[in-house]
């Protein structure tokens, strides 16, 4: 089968295409010949060597995967079924290949109504959007929440599932963006460029924060009291921790994990038309490389996937 592969840490030329064995699945797991991989910002800062995830070269990124079971070892999936998720995270899935074995339990069936590319592109950031939302800020009717960052991959799926959880939902994101975040459901849309969140937003509930920087210290501004952060990107900071529990403020670090049930409560909302994964671009396997060099820019608008 050919993977792509990197021996050295560096820019988006790394990545290389090789040959290599199929993975034999194990008792518990499938064997999924991949039809579209996901591709995620995390993956170009360990391809770049900014922290060591999984160890050192060489080695295969790639979580986000869609395709159809090739051979099961567990009585959950049969062959000829089609699969999706996001294997194994925080652990190596080596996902940027044409063949994954991956735990059973890590994967759901992809509903009729999404097409591979789409299937492939939604568990890291569905994933994440719902942990956080759902799981641990238990967003209900009526509550206001707002999301930084919502024209990227995890802030548009996470508008999306705030509207389906019956929030009022505000959002921060570029002024190219707005039509963008609109059609996600965004009640209200504030411009990043031109106004100061901090001056436009008060009494949010919840706040999910997928930016980083500053972001998460200055949204202690616009909470309630007792409101809750969520964070996708700064869930170690002890400092930052103390001073929401000193103002009475709740505050979360996600730790995304390969949930089964997350998984299928996002395949309910796909089958109610509530959530669409939007795709900015698809990419061939073999070009690989381009598609790390937009993730190296940033600014995306949903996803990007590679076909396999």
């Amino acid at each position: 089968m050919r993977v792509i592969t990197q021996q050295t840490l560096g820019g988006p030329e790394v990545l290389t295409l090789v040959d290599a064995p199929e993975p034999r699945p194990l008792p518990t797991e499938v064997l999924v010949r991949v039809k579209a991989i996901g591709l995620n910002p995390l993956e170009a800062r360990l391809r770049a060597g900014e922290f060591p995830l999984i160890g050192r070269p060489p080695f295969v990124l790639g979580w986000d995967i869609s395709g159809v079971v090739e051979e099961a070892v567990t009585w959950r999936f049969r062959p000829g079924d089609e699969v999706f998720g996001m294997p194994l995270f925080p652990r190596a899935a080596s996902a940027y290949a044409e063949f994954v074995s991956a735990p059973a339990l890590h994967l759901t069936r992809k509903p009729a109504s999404l097409s591979h590319v789409e299937a492939a592109a939604l568990p890291v950031v569905g994933l994440t959007a719902w942990q956080g939302l759902v799981a641990l800020a238990g967003v209900g009717e009526g509550d206001r929440v707002l999301v930084h960052g919502g024209g990227g991959g995890v802030g548009h799926v996470a508008i999306q599932i705030a509207k389906a959880l019956g929030a009022h939902v505000i959002t921060t994101a570029g002024g190219s963006k707005r039509e963008f975040v609109e059609e996600c459901g965004a009640d209200e849309v504030i411009d990043y460029m031109a106004v100061d969140f901090t001056r436009a937003v008060r009494d949010a509930d919840v706040v999910l924060d997928t930016i980083g920087g500053d972001t998460a210290e200055r949204s202690l501004e616009v909470l309630r009291p007792g409101g809750h952060l969520v964070t996708a990107v700064a869930d170690e900071d002890s400092e930052l921790i103390a001073k929401y529990e000193a103002a009475g403020m709740r505050f979360s670090g996600i730790a995304v994990d390969p949930d089964p049930v997350a998984l299928r409560g996002l395949v309910a909302l796909v089958e109610q038309g509530r959530l669409r994964v939007h795709i900015q671009e698809t990419f061939p396997f073999e070009h690989v490389a381009d598609a790390h060099r937009l993730l190296d820019g940033g600014h995306l608008q949903g996803k990007l996937v590679l076909t396999v």
